[in-house]
């Protein structure tokens, strides 16, 4: 970043405060923490080199485009290691981390504490059974805050897209996690 203090110190603060909701969302699409460590830190390096220079409202939507777009990138290479991987035989085990390696803020009572932890499981393991597009698109949105605009453009999609992929998501995790109502 080449700008004055000011901005570079309001670009720290926001990356500060977005990384690890883009950590999880980077987890979530590699389902490795050493891929999506490198994919979140890319994203910020090129939101800070290349973007600084917009306004501070911005900076979020674009984040999130440049986070999706080193995901989809991470993700075709991906598809060409595994290519040769399988050509050669070649098994390297995953390195999976889960939410529940993130504890909850609040100290809560045990029962509650086992409740929140016995949903996050069950919520990561139905998020990671979401089709691609559909867990990016609730992440983004529900996580993250982002509005239809947003995420569209973060997701280099149509809004109408986002909506669909949005209710999909919707009721499939309902759907799988109505008896924890």
């Amino acid at each position: 970043m080449k700008h004055d203090p000011d901005t570079r110190q309001k670009m720290q603060v926001f990356l500060a405060g977005i990384e690890g909701r883009a950590f999880r969302i980077a987890q979530f699409a590699t389902g490795n923490r050493d891929e999506a460590l490198e994919v979140v830190q890319d994203a910020m390096m090129k939101l800070a080199q290349n973007y600084s220079d917009h306004g501070a409202d911005e900076w979020k939507p674009l984040f999130y485009s440049i986070l999706q777009t080193r995901i989809r990138d991470w993700q075709r290479r991906q598809t060409v290691r595994n290519r040769f991987r399988t050509w050669f035989a070649w098994n390297e085990e995953d390195d999976e981390d889960t939410l529940e390696q993130y504890p909850a803020d609040d100290a809560g009572e045990p029962s509650i504490r086992l409740e929140h932890n016995q949903f996050m499981t069950r919520l990561n393991r139905e998020l990671g059974a979401l089709p691609y597009r559909q867990q990016q698109v609730f992440l983004l949105r529900v996580w993250e805050g982002l509005d239809i605009a947003q995420t569209a453009e973060a997701m280099q999609c149509s809004e109408s897209s986002v909506k669909t992929h949005h209710a999909r998501a919707l009721e499939k995790l309902q759907k799988q996690l109505e008896d924890l109502r």
